[in-house]
């Protein structure tokens, strides 16, 4: 069961611990432009949280909402799109340099046969070396979303096991599972999110 739990949690810290691709696709010509957000209305007032049923044996947590809201999950979430932005910075620069090339090379006609053999051999290079650091791009932001799971993984198993055992519950379930009803008051995501952020702080992994 302990295999399987954790398998359950890191699929859905995989969903909430994600970023957009680095590679940036560009708007096709003549699409619609984003439409202006009609005004914010008034937040309704908050709810206060439905009480835990003393006899309950079952609980859920939503493990994306607790990525998402946690202090140790948004800063997970600022370094993956730190370093995402900084590789779809790269590549760009690089997309400009053979955008140049390419503009010269369909010009060709005003240079010699060396200056133009020449130039195809570096927009060829160019193109391998973006290919190249797409590929390195895509591998970097894998690891280091792979290394955020883990470490935000281990922070949040213990606690939610603890929870199961204060609580003396047979089971805690992820939001995911799938339920047709579940009583509000199971939910123990909050709870979790508390002691997650109260948590002293681990060492950060080193990239």
């Amino acid at each position: 069961m302990r295999v399987l739990k954790l398998s359950l949690v890191a699929a859905a810290l995989t969903l909430a611990l994600a970023v957009p691709s680095f590679a940036q696709a560009t708007p096709p010509a003549g699409a619609a432009k984003p439409q202006t957000p009609p005004a914010a209305q008034t937040p309704a007032a908050p709810q206060p949280p439905v009480p835990f049923p003393q006899d309950a044996k079952y609980a859920f947590v939503d493990i994306q909402t607790i990525a998402s809201n946690s202090a140790a999950g948004k800063a997970a979430s600022a370094r993956l799109q730190q370093l995402t932005e900084s590789k779809q910075k790269e590549i760009a620069d690089k997309n400009k340099q053979l955008q140049a090339l390419q503009a010269r090379q369909a010009s060709a006609g005003v240079l010699n046969d060396a200056a133009k053999a020449q130039l195809d051999k570096d927009i060829d290079k160019l193109q391998r070396d973006i290919q190249f650091a797409n590929t390195n791009a895509q591998a970097e932001v894998q690891d280091l979303q792979n290394d955020l799971q883990g470490d935000f993984q281990k922070k949040l198993v213990p606690i939610i096991e603890q929870l199961a055992k204060e609580k003396g519950l047979y089971m805690i379930f992820t939001a995911d599972s799938g339920f047709a009803y579940v009583h509000p008051g199971l939910n123990l995501t909050e709870e979790v999110i508390k002691r997650l952020d109260a948590a002293p702080a681990a060492p950060a992994a080193k990239h």
